[in-house]
């Protein structure tokens, strides 16, 4: 089955939260004092999003991303990945993580059908990943990261938010990265999420950075295909390359054209598009297949063509963006 939008395109690929919070405090996802969290009560049970990924894979939905906050937060976050890697009609499981706690959950996870993970890593340097995090410590997620080479989550996925005065100057380093280890490093421009319209207009780079860094160092980026996922990254390799680099870029060229994805937050909101507004409870019509299954059809029926974020960090006023900031809506 085919589950289309009303644009016509097609739609195979739900992202799910499963909670608003979070062991980390990185400065583009929430501000320094945090967010007002969810009310435990409040967020989806597990068996309330099985149902939503069940009604989901009889439409057409074939591939599940779990997200945050930082899932591995979540107690007994593998009952969920069971449920998940065991309906009829999902291919693809695989999970968005800072990596910290993945050394102690890594071998549940895989054996509940978790296939892969992307872990955030906005620097290689200690001193600012505790700055960037306000709280982290860069060895904790370097030891996920091998924990997940180690067990064969393939691929394993970096995510890195280039923000000027922050990180631009470790582009090189990333790059040597993916030379060295087969790691597929994804650089992604910093988006006006939630109420960081001002830090936005600071740091955002955009991603043509990355090409001209690759190009000057002596490491030029030649176009491949996926290594695996459904994501929007154009993906490259570097000479010698063991890994990739891949370009997300959601501001200075837009790939709302080829979108596939729909988000389920923690508390039970459909969001068709991460940046509108717009959002619709599943909680009135959870325990009806069919109403949720109609639900899902009329959410993606209203989805825009586009979102307006630009480089300015601007959008259209008639139009304006969420107010939820990331760890709220799950990237």
């Amino acid at each position: 089955m085919c589950l289309n939008d009303g644009q016509g395109r097609k739609h195979d690929y739900l992202r799910i939260s499963v909670t608003d919070r979070c062991n980390l405090r990185c400065v583009y996802c929430m501000g320094e004092e945090g967010i007002e969290q969810i009310a435990h009560h409040s967020i989806l049970s597990y068996e309330e999003i099985h149902r939503v990924v069940e009604a989901g894979a009889e439409l057409g939905i074939s591939k599940i991303r779990i997200t945050g906050g930082e899932p591995l937060v979540r107690k007994n976050l593998t009952e969920l990945i069971d449920k998940i890697s065991h309906t009829p009609g999902i291919e693809d499981l695989a999970m968005t993580t800072n990596a910290l706690l993945l050394p102690r959950y890594i071998e549940k996870l895989k054996q509940a059908g978790l296939n892969r993970v992307n872990i955030s890593l906005d620097t290689l340097n200690p001193e600012k990943y505790r700055e960037i995090t306000r709280c982290g410590e860069l060895q904790q997620a370097i030891d996920g990261i091998n924990a997940a080479l180690k067990h064969g989550l393939h691929p394993v996925k970096l995510n890195t938010v280039l923000m000027k005065g922050i990180n631009e100057d470790e582009v090189t380093g990333f790059l040597e990265l993916a030379r060295e280890k087969p790691l597929h490093i994804r650089f992604i421009e910093y988006m006006p999420i939630g109420d960081h319209d001002q830090s936005y207009r600071n740091h955002y780079l955009p991603l043509s950075y990355i090409e001209e860094t690759a190009a000057s160092t002596g490491l030029p980026l030649s176009p491949v295909p996926l290594p695996g996922g459904a994501g929007p990254a154009e993906y490259y390799t570097i000479p010698g390359g063991k890994g990739t680099i891949g370009l997300i870029h959601p501001i200075s060229k837009h790939f709302c054209s080829s979108c596939n994805r729909l988000r389920l937050t923690a508390e039970g909101t459909l969001k068709a598009c991460l940046y509108w507004q717009d959002e619709t409870s599943v909680l009135p019509v959870i325990n009806n297949k069919k109403a949720l299954q109609d639900l899902i059809r009329k959410v993606l029926g209203d989805k825009p063509f586009e979102h307006h974020m630009v480089a300015n960090g601007m959008c259209n006023p008639d139009k304006p963006g969420t107010m939820r900031g990331m760890s709220q809506t799950g990237g």
